[in-house]
């Protein structure tokens, strides 16, 4: 098994201060009930919400990567997903050293109760953006009809 982080701190920096990151971002959306978006326990934006995403490891198959971080960060096993669009972080580069496009991926069927985990603080399902949240993504979530404003 692969490690969740093979690159020291160091490393990541090294690379993606040079090249774009390809992250994706797992979101589960019921209707009625909304997104479930966590509150972010680490950086970059710690203390922010958003929905659950991570960098695509070099030679990991996307979609493993979505079951990847969908179990560590909110505890589900991910069944089934497609894509839906992509978040192109350009507000958040401007705080943030590097550079990132995130591909989204609608959950269609998972097993287990998404909760929060050790990166994040808390979790829940939201209807309406909430107001501190990572910008690109409220942006997104909103155009998208997921959330409203």
């Amino acid at each position: 098994m692969k490690p969740d982080y093979p690159l020291s701190k160091a490393e990541f920096d090294a690379i993606y201060l040079k090249v774009v990151r390809l992250t994706v971002e797992v979101l589960l959306y019921k209707k009625g009930q909304g997104v479930f978006l966590t509150l972010r326990d680490i950086e970059p934006c710690k203390g922010q919400w958003h929905f659950p995403g991570g960098t695509v490891l070099f030679g990991e198959p996307v979609l493993d990567t979505v079951k990847r971080i969908a179990k560590r960060e909110v505890d589900i096993e991910v069944k089934e997903a497609h894509l839906v669009g992509y978040v192109d972080y350009h507000n958040l580069s401007k705080k943030h050293p590097d550079s990132a496009v995130g591909l989204v991926f609608e959950v269609d069927d998972y097993e287990g109760t998404p909760k929060s985990t050790t990166e994040t603080t808390d979790g829940q399902w939201f209807t309406s953006a909430p107001e501190n949240m990572i910008a690109d993504q409220g942006t997104w979530l909103v155009s998208h009809g997921y959330l409203k404003p």
